[in-house]
């Protein structure tokens, strides 16, 4: 007989008493595909157990089978040759029997329905492909009608993970219980890879048994291969089947070694408490300090999410954290994030942290929170195309302990010295309300938009110092409550002529009102009033010529740049308090900013010019440099940055005297990947360097690497007499296949001191992944000379990620 290919409905199904018709009938074939793909689809599906998660659970393969498919699919089936066997009462398709059903595809050499025992049997290459990419390979499969009992023989299934199950023979009884001798969990490589690469390790258990009515995997007599060797055993372990998202269970255990705390391990227990909300719990018994313990709650909502954790321990030894604010029995952390959708735009959320003392984080390392320790804040955040509203809360809680220095730089004894009371001359900053809003019309042609700011905070103790040589105090912050809002509207408008120059002129006004409470009466600098205003009207013009130059392999742009802003002078220079305008950065990225203040507690004044030189060149070949080159002058009125606040962070920022030092900023990029970025300030009478930041990064062949310099020149206005000039680099490097080695440090080149050190080495694959690094740190304030730090870190994919940490002093 020839080929058959039979396109048929998926409700026909030949009952045991069916009477079958003739020999090659189409009837037949249907009938035969249907129930050789229901009855693969339920084996194969059990060996996904472990690597993929339905989007719902099933109570059965027979269930999942039927939501899988559609209502109105069709089945088509193709062989070399279909007979029917009346005196046995058996069906056969043979030679090249390919089943096509709604996405999934079975192919075999021959199956076979017997209808007197009610039982199917494929052998000869089976081969069943999934829509999602899973894959299940076997030599023979025997299945009864009503799925309860099932044999497979030689059972290997991929998945779209790149995971691998394989069991010498698969067997299913009781219509939920699938069992597999000697199977082997693993995963396996790409195929740009070597597809025949065998894999480094592997899960090997004599029993695997598959529970679908507790929705479970049983593994017995498992053992942990690496390169075919058994390095760990466990006599019975379980895991959750494909059908259940989250189950709880016993997660990747971690190690601690440290000379405070001793010995530990971290063993997480991860609790499945409902579909929207879970606990993990951690215990970490230590040699020297004791338990310590850490839980994680973690709740999704319909509008958002939030997270509780704590950890804390009662040490058995606080005398390892003598002189330090970790010397006490009881220690810990609590920390709380969330996140919320109030309305369409408007998002409202927290990030809290609450320490016992301020090196318990750094201490424990091992306990699970992350990101910024030291910021808490909360904040309620609205915005749209054109603008955005938002109220913010912060407080600051240091990490760094308090310190004795050697009193050059403490101010008087109306104020506390220069390394005590850290924590408590921390402002509490609530609220900070900001608004911007850009007009969606034009106002008198060009752009119209408003800013707005309001902040309050309070702080507890005086934050003063003296620069040497002087017996002047000075402030970073002063105690009591201080409040300002801060509004300005800012319009702009750009032209361009015929002959390709761009005029922008410009135009703002601001309003500050500042609001002082309880000052420290021994800041004497400080105005004495409660209530002060203050306001700065601006207007300006911006020039830009870009001369064009295009040649054979590229284009270059040559613009001269001039900026002019006329106003008055600042009022209330050094009477006023100075929080969020105190880091003075004037190089190429702020040279044409109207305003050079990083915040609003100044108000630049005088008339000033800026002028610069931008060049740009663009090669075919993929070359990019840009570079410029400019300086300012105050060409009226009373320089600001002259003039000393209570702070005197402006009086070495560049901009003190009425011609400017130079800046200058530089660009590279190459087209192969190596990219270079410079800032530079230059003094304004012998060009001698002022500041310096440069950063390189490349990627050439298996060499992966950045490099980082900054100087900063002496600052005797705030204290600081000396030069600071370090260097910091990284790089790794690509070795045979899949290792690497890489390394870091950071250097102070004034001081002659490594800072930071470290290096390691790595192995990392498609299925697993470990690294042992070394490190030393010198720049932790906690009267230890290095920091030692080794790990070991090891990841197993689809199964988790462990680390062991070692720290010494």
């Amino acid at each position: 007989m020839g080929e058959e290919r039979v396109i048929c409905p998926s409700n026909i199904f030949p009952g045991p008493d069916a009477r079958l018709p003739a020999r090659g009938d189409r009837t037949a074939a249907r009938s035969l595909s249907l129930f050789c793909l229901s009855l693969t689809i339920s084996l194969f599906a059990v060996g996904t157990a472990g690597y993929s998660t339905p989007s719902h659970a099933q109570s059965s393969i027979t269930d999942a089978l039927a939501s899988q498919v559609s209502a109105d699919a069709q089945m088509m089936l193709e062989s070399a040759q279909i007979t029917y066997d009346f005196d046995r009462d058996v069906i056969v398709a043979s030679g090249n029997v390919q089943v096509f059903y709604d996405g999934y595809t079975v192919e075999a050499h021959q199956i076979v329905f017997n209808r007197g025992t009610q039982t199917l049997t494929a052998r000869g290459n089976v081969v069943m492909t999934e829509p999602n990419g899973t894959v299940a390979q076997s030599q023979e499969m025997i299945l009864s009608e009503d799925l309860a009992e099932g044999f497979a023989r030689a059972l290997q299934i991929d998945t779209p993970e790149r995971t691998r199950f394989l069991a010498e023979q698969a067997s299913r009884t009781d219509g939920n219980v699938t069992t597999f001798e000697n199977g082997v969990y693993t995963v396996y490589t790409k195929p740009t890879n070597p597809p025949n690469k065998p894999p480094l390790w592997r899960i090997r258990a004599a029993k695997i048994i598959h529970d679908e009515k507790e929705r479970t995997i049983y593994y017995e007599d498992a053992s942990l291969e690496f390169f075919g060797t058994p390095i760990a055993y466990a006599p019975f372990f379980s895991m959750p089947d494909p059908t259940v998202k989250r189950k709880s269970g016993f997660l990747m255990p971690g190690g601690v070694i440290s000379d405070k705390l001793g010995y530990g391990v971290t063993v997480p227990y991860y609790w499945a408490l409902s579909p929207n909300y879970d606990l993990t719990t951690t215990l970490t018994p230590m040699t020297k300090q004791g338990l310590l313990g850490e839980a994680s709650f973690r709740h999704k909502l319909m509008s958002g999410s939030y997270t509780i954790a704590a950890a804390g321990l009662f040490q058995a030894r606080p005398s390892e954290f003598a002189n330090t604010s970790g010397d006490g029995r009881w220690r810990g952390a609590v920390k709380t994030t969330g996140n919320f959708k109030l309305a369409e735009n408007w998002d409202y959320g927290w990030n809290l942290t609450y320490k016992s003392d301020r090196v318990f984080l750094e201490d424990y390392s091992a306990v699970g929170f992350d990101d910024n320790d030291e910021t808490s804040e909360i904040y309620l955040e609205g915005n749209t195309v054109r603008n955005g509203l938002t109220f913010r809360g912060y407080a600051f809680s240091l990490s760094q302990e308090d310190y004795t220095g050697d009193a050059e730089n403490d101010p008087s004894s109306n104020f506390s010295p220069l390394g005590q009371s850290l924590q408590d001359k921390q402002p509490f900053v609530l609220p900070v309300i900001d608004y911007d809003y850009v007009f969606a019309d034009p106002i008198v042609g060009g752009e119209l938009s408003l800013t707005s700011n309001f902040t309050s905070l309070t702080r507890a103790e005086t934050d003063a110092f003296q620069a040497t040589g002087s017996d002047v105090d000075q402030f970073r912050g002063v105690d009591g409550t201080f409040s300002r809002l801060s509004m300005q509207g800012e319009w702009r408008r750009t032209f361009i002529d015929p002959l390709g120059q761009v005029f922008t002129p410009f135009a703002y006004v601001r309003g500050d009102l500042f609001f002082l409470a309880s000052a420290d009466e021994d800041v004497t600098a400080l105005t004495g009033e409660a209530f002060v205003g203050r306001a700065m009207p601006a207007a300006g013009l911006e020039y830009r010529y870009p001369f064009i130059a295009t040649f054979d392999g590229g284009n270059q742009i040559l613009e001269p740049v001039a900026q002019i802003v006329v106003r008055p002078n600042e009022q209330r220079i050094g009477e006023l308090p100075n929080e969020d305008a105190q880091s003075i950065v004037f190089d190429a990225t702020t040279l044409f900013d109207y305003d050079k203040f990083s915040g609003f507690d100044r108000a630049e004044g005088g008339s000033r010019v800026n002028v610069g030189l931008n060049y740009k060149l663009q090669l075919n070949s993929g070359y990019y440099l840009s570079a410029l080159f400019g300086r300012s002058y105050q060409i009226a009125g009373e320089n600001s940055y002259a003039t000393s606040d209570i702070l005197g962070a402006t009086l070495d920022s560049g901009l003190e005297t009425d011609q400017s030092d130079y800046v200058g900023s530089l660009y590279l990029d190459t087209q192969y990947g190596i990219r270079v970025g410079a800032q530079a300030r230059f003094d304004n009478e012998d060009f001698e360097v002022r500041r310096f930041e440069a950063q390189a990064t490349g990627t050439y062949g298996p060499v992966v690497s950045s490099v980082a310099y900054a100087f900063l020149d002496a600052q005797p206005s705030l204290g600081i007499d000396d030069p600071r000039e370090e260097v910091l680099g990284s790089a790794s490097l690509r070795l045979k296949e899949n290792w690497r080695v890489f390394g870091s440090l950071r250097y102070d080149i004034e001081n002659f001191d490594m800072v930071q050190d470290g290096f390691g080495l790595g192995y990392d694959d498609e299925g697993f992944s470990v690294s042992l690094s070394y490190a030393e740190d010198r720049s932790r304030n906690n009267d230890e000379d290095v920091d030692r730090t080794i790990y070991l870190r090891v990841g197993l994919r689809t199964i988790g990620n462990t680390q062991v940490s070692t720290g010494t002093q």
